[in-house]
């Protein structure tokens, strides 16, 4: 029986900001285990999505920004949801490109296994591991994001941390936030404002 294939949401043929320095696509990915109350992808939450794109299309499509194109970021939704992510990371990969991931640290240990294909990381920390039940909607998402931040920070992967300042974030958790993170001697972290949910990403 054939591996199932990556389940893609939407498809956007260029950024300028979604990989830093670097001129990239972005493939977002159908699917993700938490609910926080303030996604900007809500359509990406279920699994299986009303129109999902064909992946052979997309790597067509990459195939033609050869040389135009420096990496593909694979977004969501939450990317290592799919267990077809690492063969679509590596198919990419051999075109050439540079791989980039956004991912909220759902599944650390699917995670490691992604470490050898992963040229960039930009990791979604939401709030202090105590905090996240309540805006996830998962008893154990705090531990699991924060075991994925330990382990990015024990490699040499250039990451950047991501923290979305919604309405129920307190300028005091903002502060502790910070602090924690800044005791792990991250490097780069951005606060970033909640935006308003949005319908599909530019299809294919």
């Amino acid at each position: 029986m054939p591996d199932s294939p990556l389940r893609i949401g939407g498809f956007v043929p260029f950024t300028a900001i979604d990989y830093p320095d670097k001129l990239a696509a972005v493939i977002f990915c159908q699917g993700c285990p938490w609910r926080c109350s303030y996604c900007h992808n809500p359509h990406l939450l279920p699994a299986n999505g009303d129109d999902l794109l064909d992946w052979q299309n997309i790597l067509r499509e990459l195939e033609k920004r050869k040389g135009f194109l420096d990496a593909v970021v694979f977004s969501g939704g939450e990317p290592t949801a799919q267990r077809a992510l690492s063969k679509a990371m590596q198919e990419v990969s051999d075109l050439g490109f540079s791989i980039g991931l956004h991912t909220a640290g759902c599944y650390p240990e699917r995670l490691e296994d992604l470490l050898p294909l992963l040229d960039w990381v930009g990791l979604d920390i939401k709030d202090l591991p105590q905090n996240y039940p309540a805006l996830t909607g998962a008893k154990k998402s705090g531990q699991q994001a924060w075991k994925s931040l330990e382990l990015l920070l024990s490699t040499d992967i250039p990451l950047q941390i991501r923290t979305t300042v919604h309405s129920g974030m307190t300028q005091y958790h903002a502060e502790a936030l910070c602090k924690e993170l800044s005791l792990l001697q991250v490097k780069s972290h951005v606060l970033q404002p909640c935006r308003e949910a949005t319908g599909n990403q530019a299809l294919l």
